[in-house]
């Protein structure tokens, strides 16, 4: 009986080390991302819309500079009272031209993340895809040293780690 429990050990002994190994794979999200092709589209759009802010800021810059010239050239003959009017338009032209950069970063950002979304999520995908299709436990991104894909045959150390630190 001995003899057979000691046989049937070392039978099962290779399984369970096959049923441990971890197949690990790394990538770099950065290239891969860079050489997809819906970038070049996103890129348009996003330089098209930078193009618009900067003539629309090049406007207010202009009326800015315009309202300084004539306030410069007019001290000396106009009443104080039209003065404090030309110095609270100009000074409405700055907030105006601030608002308007603050808003069109705020939109320049959304429109970005907004196209970026769906091919990040492809990218994802395709990386679970080749994970899960290579049998591999984990895939590592070598860009932003983080793991890009783990199988659910991956084991959570966390709790040994815990327990050595003896923390409950």
């Amino acid at each position: 009986m001995l003899k057979k429990l000691i046989i049937l050990m070392f039978a099962i002994a290779p399984l369970a080390l096959v049923a441990q190994e971890s197949k690990i794979a790394y990538i770099n999200s950065q290239e891969i991302f860079a050489m997809m092709p819906e970038l070049a589209g996103i890129e348009t759009q996003l330089t098209t819309k930078q193009e618009q802010v900067k003539k629309n800021a090049t406007a207010l810059e202009t009326e800015y500079n315009n309202k300084m010239e004539e306030f410069k050239n007019s001290t000396d003959e106009v009443t104080e009272a039209l003065l404090m009017d030309r110095q609270k338009q100009i000074q409405q032209i700055e907030e105006r031209y601030q608002s308007f950069m603050q808003n069109s970063q705020r939109e320049i950002e959304e429109l970005q993340q907004k196209l970026l979304a769906p091919v990040q999520d492809k990218m994802q995908k395709a990386i679970k895809a080749v994970g899960d299709e290579k049998g591999y436990t984990y895939i590592l991104d070598y860009a932003s040293r983080s793991i890009a894909y783990n199988s659910p045959t991956a084991i959570d150390a966390s709790p040994f780690v815990k327990a050595k630190l003896g923390i409950n």
